[in-house]
């Protein structure tokens, strides 16, 4: 077994069994017995979830939440292809692997169901719903093995497959580097949506190179070009420009987001999120 990965896997385990044991990942709203919040009735609520007795004292229909008092169903979908090869060592593929694999532990580690799904041009892997350490170590193998540079995925597609494969409600993880457009309204109204970023600094601040070839890493293309600083400024406003539109997008359909950058540790940041 590949020596780095067989570290990243003992790392996340480690660390979820020990730094992230006894923190949840979430709580749904649903049928329980833990109160959520009370708020106002609002068109399309079950009107038996109604509490006559608060909506008679403030005269207005109130409904009373609770925390859904059953098993949490965790999927956690990643989005690949040759954006993903970046980095010194193939970092940005490695550490959307170790994001992966600490969600699916933390999941088993809590009893809830894992399902790992994964997005490739040519392949979409996935686990049955599992509690299984067997399911989450292969998912994780296969992340990190893929095969990414010269690959391009269709990332609507996949997010428009993915709607149609998950049918009970859940907490949904979407791992990518989100450089493509994305649509995610439709996904967001059936199930709670975590979008986590993935890129390498170097990538958000390129540095300048002059006459250089530029290989693509979604085709087999090349181009004969000088980086310069013009280039750089360019790049850096289109990138800014298409991440203001994606948390935009993120924000208007209560999506919550993080970014994790490869050299941060992904553990602390995954706290933060949750």
């Amino acid at each position: 077994m590949n020596i780095k990965f067989k570290a990243l896997q003992i790392k996340a385990r480690q660390q979820v069994y020990t730094l992230l044991s006894g923190q949840s990942l979430s709580k749904l709203h649903g049928e329980g017995y833990d109160f959520s919040e009370l708020r106002e009735y609002q068109q399309g609520d079950d009107i038996r979830k109604i509490n006559w007795t608060i909506s008679a004292k403030l005269g207005r229909p109130y409904i009373k939440e609770l925390h859904a008092n059953r098993e949490l169903s965790v999927v956690v979908a990643t989005l690949c292809d040759g954006t993903l090869y970046f980095g010194e060592g193939n970092k940005k593929q490695i550490t959307l692997t170790e994001v992966a694999t600490t969600l699916a532990y933390a999941t088993q580690q809590q009893g809830d169901l894992f399902q790992g799904i994964s997005y490739t041009q040519n392949r979409i892997y996935t686990t049955p719903p599992t509690k299984q350490l067997y399911h989450i170590e292969e998912f994780s193998k296969t992340l990190f093995k893929t095969k990414l540079l010269g690959t391009k995925l269709n990332h609507q597609k996949s997010i428009d497959e993915l709607f149609r494969q998950i049918h009970k409600p859940s907490l949904v993880f979407i791992i990518s580097d989100f450089l493509n457009n994305i649509d995610l309204s439709l996904l967001a109204q059936k199930h709670e949506v975590v979008a986590i970023i993935i890129r390498d600094r170097a990538e958000e601040n390129p540095k300048k190179l002059g006459e250089v070839t530029l290989d693509s890493p979604t085709h087999n293309l090349q181009l004969n070009t000088f980086f310069g600083k013009r280039s750089i400024d360019r790049y850096r406003e289109r990138l800014i420009e298409h991440d203001r539109k994606l948390i935009e997008h993120f924000e208007n359909f209560g999506v919550r987001y993080i970014k994790i950058f490869t050299d941060e540790e992904v553990l602390r940041k995954l706290i933060q999120l949750l």
